[in-house]
């Protein structure tokens, strides 16, 4: 892997160059900072320390690192803050609202009856046609035959 790839017009790659932000934690390939406006008592954002748009361009080691490190602040928050769940949430591509292009993940800490929804409020409009399950499965047993 090559060395730390950093766009410096990317909010994110700002905060960690200028080593700006509330730190959780730092690691060559992911880190995890606070945002400026959390939704909960320990909200915390998860990115690669490298640029990478998102899911579609990010090294599957890269992004299995990152993913660990969102399973590691989940399980903190639940020893740390007592908090008795998590949503983990990320948006990836121009048709997902991704608000930082620079692939990130939300980790908010839930507890019972705290007072906030994040689970969508209503359904997409988008149609397709055909079965999309089926269209997916397809494309990926396609892949899986490259990858052999």
């Amino acid at each position: 892997m090559r060395g730390i790839v950093v766009c410096m017009s990317c909010t994110f790659c700002q905060l960690i160059a200028e080593d700006r932000a509330q730190w959780v934690a730092r690691g060559p390939l992911a880190c995890a900072f606070t945002p400026l406006n959390p939704l909960a008592p320990g909200h915390a954002l998860v990115v690669p320390t490298s640029h990478f748009v998102g899911l579609f361009d990010t090294p599957s080691t890269v992004l299995a690192e990152t993913t660990a490190l969102v399973q590691r602040l989940a399980n903190a928050m639940r020893s740390g803050l007592n908090a008795t769940g998590v949503n983990i949430l990320s948006a990836s591509g121009p048709g997902s609202e991704q608000s930082v292009p620079h692939l990130h993940f939300h980790v908010v800490p839930r507890w019972v009856d705290d007072g906030f929804s994040t689970w969508p409020a209503g359904r997409s409009q988008y149609r397709i046609s055909g079965d999309p399950a089926a269209r997916i499965s397809d494309v990926l047993a396609v892949d899986a035959q490259g990858r052999s």
